[in-house]
């Protein structure tokens, strides 16, 4: 892709062209991003160097800057034979300011904090820790690529789409005289991933070349552009309901989204999607809406699979802790698997960024005094408490204003405790929950409301919360049973003899434990007679599974008024998950998942924490939360929960798939489409579509599939795309999950992630949704 592969030397004249059409791609680029002379974009493709930094002896200066598709940032290679190296701006995760990765603390001394950035990147692709001139340069550096990504990020689908193809265009068309022939159509067809015929190509070709030249430049191409990318689905779908001069009325309109799209619509309402997303000035003033128009509603959120009213918190903060699902995290230090993986800080930002609400730290003694985080009785690397806890109080509530819980899992001596214990209240100071809420001992949790912005520590305590309201909170220190996950983890390591083995516990992390009490799980009867609403118990996945199959209802009445943490078996030592949905099903808030680990179960935890402004807490259904409530998901009774309805699915195209092997220009994706249900075990379904040869353009397949469903409020619908192989397993192409309580009816567009839950720009799925009572 890179513009600055060997050539034959060019003359002063040819150098000249050259320059000015580098710069008139750069300006049509600029545009379309809503950047035209803007002085950020002017900054990035000018470039400038840098200081690399990969270890104390390896810091050297490099030369950036942003390529003209203004989308691939360049920089040279100073190995022979080694091609100069790109980075695509979408695969940027986020640019951080100052010595905020692992590599900068290490490397760099702290007075050089303000020339220091970092861009971290999606997937698993190292990052890039960088030392600019000056600080005012690394702040030039920082704001630059922050515009750009979220200029990128505010393109309509449309606006992609087209960003997308043009630059297609222009890694197809190798001469870069701005024409395009046959030979360069083709290879720009295989860009897009889609395999045509010679036949066709030529075909496609002839019916462009209106100047019969051999080349298509300037309006020829804008011809094959749209020829390209016409859409004769939306095609059918406009034509039946603009029964007005060949466009759609406000009344065309709003019959479309009272019938098809079955929303709650008034003219009122269809006025403003005119008026938000007609594109013919003309059209807009009649109050009509062309079907450019329209494929740009559909393309929007408005026309999204998922309501946008969800988008936004939306659901009741009030009601107690315990009453909401709470998006968590088990090994949260780990970026890798269980046994010499490395920890880091980064593991912890990247989780809190995804809206986690429940962080755990393994805290064993470290040299000097101070206290370390790692995975015990494994080669795992290690990382300071202290460090921990500061990079959580600095990422904690960015994409979340909502309570962050630290659960512990302490292996440390007592003098190293008090220090874990002084850092927890020096760094995280008023934001440290350090006594109850109020002025008397509480009966139940507080609310995430009441929460906003402060942290929970989970561990072991001394003695009862009510001690903190009576003269009976003295004790300096004492011996208490070591958390259920730690024995079980020396169990796994150590092959101990004994499960239970005590550990001391200093006063001072003691005290600073309020809602969140660790207590071994003795049974549901013991809990409820012995055990206060503030003490939970943590369960390893097989015992939390048995529970859920033989004691359904009773562990949903647990839950009602206290929390359970769910974690993987110590035998996943790939940092594999299990399938958090028959958790949820009975009512289990803190369901632990390795967040590092792109996996079906982190996808459908994603998609559960979707809606609600992806705040990181889902209301539970009220049934979960009634105490006179029956519901069991193993054996569905009559009760509020069971909604009999049947949804209907029909998969009609998918639009821009990647390519997934783009080493082999050749190599074109065979798609198709799986739709899973998961929910209680009678809502547990799948349907595949047939697979399309040779085509992750614009593939069609316009199946219908119907599944029955009793719980829609624990139902999870997902998308997975796949391109075929006959003789292996078939490829990961792209995935959507969501709850089917934030499911739109109607003609939707479905955006499409990677597995691990980053959105491919330009590729979606659209299919027709239909969510109807069962008669």
């Amino acid at each position: 892709m890179s513009c600055f592969r060997l050539r034959p030397k060019r003359t002063n004249s040819e150098e000249q062209v050259w320059q000015e059409t580098l710069k008139k791609v750069a300006q049509d680029n600029g545009k379309r991003l809503g950047l035209e002379g803007d002085a950020a974009l002017h900054f990035l493709l000018t470039g400038g160097d840098l200081i690399k930094i990969r270890s104390r002896s390896w810091q050297k200066s490099r030369f950036f800057k942003l390529m003209e598709d203004c989308r691939t940032m360049w920089y040279p290679s100073k190995k022979v034979f080694k091609k100069d190296k790109t980075f695509l701006i979408d695969d940027i995760e986020s640019v951080r300011k100052g010595r905020r990765s692992d590599g900068l603390k290490k490397y760099t001394d702290p007075s050089e904090e303000e020339k220091c950035f970092s861009i971290i990147f999606k997937e698993r692709k190292k990052n890039l820790d960088f030392m600019a001139a000056s600080q005012e340069e690394a702040h030039q550096w920082v704001t630059s690529l922050e515009k750009l990504i979220n200029n990128m990020l505010n393109l309509n689908k449309k606006q992609k789409s087209e960003h997308w193809i043009i630059n297609c265009m222009r890694k197809a068309d190798k001469n870069k005289d701005n024409k395009m022939t046959l030979k360069e159509l083709k290879h720009f067809l295989r860009e897009v991933n889609i395999e045509v015929d010679d036949t066709y190509a030529e075909e496609i070709f002839k019916k462009c070349d209106t100047s019969n030249s051999g080349t298509l430049e300037d309006l020829e191409i804008k011809e094959f552009y749209d020829l390209l990318t016409h859409r004769e689905e939306i095609d059918v779908i406009y034509k039946s309901y603009a029964k007005t001069e060949g466009e759609m009325s406000t009344r065309d309109l709003l019959n479309f989204l009272l019938n098809e799209q079955r929303e709650q619509a008034t003219v009122e309402s269809a006025l403003r999607l005119i008026e938000k997303y007609e594109v013919d000035e003309a059209a807009k003033q009649k109050h009509h809406m062309t079907k450019d128009g329209f494929l740009m509603y559909l393309h929007h959120e408005d026309g999204s699979i998922f309501n946008p009213a969800h988008s936004a918190v939306y659901q009741d903060m009030c009601q107690p802790l315990n009453h909401y699902f709470i998006s968590s995290s088990h090994n949260t230090y780990l970026m890798e698997d269980q046994l010499k993986g490395p920890s880091s800080t980064e593991a912890y930002i990247k989780a809190l960024m995804k809206s986690c609400r429940c962080v755990e730290l393994d805290c064993w003694d470290g040299p000097n005094g101070e206290p370390l985080i790692y995975h015990g009785y494994t080669l795992t690397s290690k990382i300071l408490f202290k460090d921990v806890i500061t990079t959580i109080k600095d990422f904690a509530f960015k994409t979340s204003e909502y309570p962050v819980i630290l659960s512990l899992e302490n292996h440390c001596t007592v003098e190293q405790q008090k220090l874990m214990a002084h850092y927890l209240s020096s760094i995280l100071g008023s934001a440290l929950v350090t006594t109850p809420l109020g002025n008397s001992m509480p009966t139940s949790f507080p609310s995430p409301e009441e929460l906003k912005g402060k942290f929970l520590i989970k561990g072991k305590r001394l003695n009862k919360l009510d001690a903190v309201f009576s003269n009976n909170n003295t004790v300096e220190e004492d011996t208490v049973s070591e958390e259920d996950e730690a024995a079980d983890c020396k169990e796994d390591g150590q092959k101990a003899k004994t499960k239970k083995s005590k550990i001391k516990l200093a006063k001072q992390l003691s005290d600073i434990v309020i809602y969140c009490k660790s207590v071994h799980f003795s049974g549901f009867e013991h809990a409820r007679d012995n055990q206060a609403f503030y003490e939970m118990s943590s369960f390893k996945e097989s015992k939390a599974f048995n529970l859920a199959d033989t004691s359904a209802t009773a562990f949903i009445h647990h839950n009602m008024d206290k929390l359970s943490r769910i974690y993987p078996a110590g035998s996943r030592t790939d940092s594999s998950n299990y399938n958090p949905v028959p958790m949820w099903n009975v009512g289990c808030q803190i369901v632990a998942l390795n967040f590092q680990t792109p996996s079906k179960e982190m996808q459908l935890n994603q998609g559960r924490f979707l809606p609600n402004g992806f705040c990181g807490y889902i209301l539970k259904p009220e049934f979960q939360r009634s105490l006179s409530s029956q519901f069991n998901p193993n054996s569905l009774t009559k009760g509020p929960w069971l909604q009999q309805k049947t949804l209907h699915v029909m998969v009609i195209s998918a639009q821009q798939l990647p390519k997934l092997n783009k080493d082999k220009q050749k190599s074109i994706v065979d798609p198709l489409v799986r739709v899973e249900i998961c929910g209680v075990p009678a809502d547990n379904a799948k349907r595949e579509t047939h697979y399309i040869q040779n085509n992750g353009f614009n593939p069609m397949w316009n199946e219908k599939f119907e599944f029955p469903i009793h719980v829609p409020e624990l139902a999870l619908l997902r998308f997975v795309l796949e391109d075929y192989d006959s003789t292996s397993q078939n490829d990961h192409i792209g995935q959507y999950c969501l709850p089917l309580t934030s499911v739109q009816n109607g003609y939707r567009h479905v955006p499409l992630l990677t597995k691990r839950g980053d959105i491919i720009p330009s590729a979606g799925l659209f299919v027709h949704i239909m969510l109807l009572d069962q008669k």
